[in-house]
């Protein structure tokens, strides 16, 4: 199962809530994330963690080490994005997720935000915390 892991597992990751140990398990089991991704796992750290930019760098560096390669996010991403968002009626950011894991070839998307149980071009949308 090669995972895309959203933005949220990634804060649950840093956090003290009970997700968190769901979530660093998660990356502990390896996956793929983008650079959207770390855009909004930097700005969360920074604005409702109140993280320097040290740590944010530091943080970024340990997603970097335990996951594959962030994965970049083109206008080829955008476009998928857009016809997902027009086809499945997902939000811009959702769809931006969802193109970004299908580029990379995931066959599971991570996250609580989505509809667990549900398909899309081959990739399953599973919430991890639903175990």
């Amino acid at each position: 199962m090669t995972a895309f892991l959203d933005t949220n597992l990634l804060i649950y990751a840093q956090s003290a809530d009970p997700k968190g140990e769901v979530a660093r398990q998660a990356i502990l089991d390896g996956g793929v994330i983008s650079v959207l991704v770390v855009n909004e796992f930097s700005s969360v750290l920074r604005r409702k963690f109140r993280l320097d930019c040290h740590a944010v760098a530091g943080a970024v560096a340990d997603l970097r080490t335990a996951l594959d390669p962030v994965r970049p996010v083109g206008i080829d991403t955008w476009t998928a994005a857009i016809d997902l968002a027009r086809q499945h009626r997902f939000s811009f950011y959702d769809s931006l997720i969802l193109a970004s894991a299908l580029e990379a070839g995931c066959n599971t998307l991570l996250t609580e935000d989505l509809q667990a149980g549900r398909r899309i071009d081959g990739l399953t949308i599973v919430n991890p915390f639903d175990r």
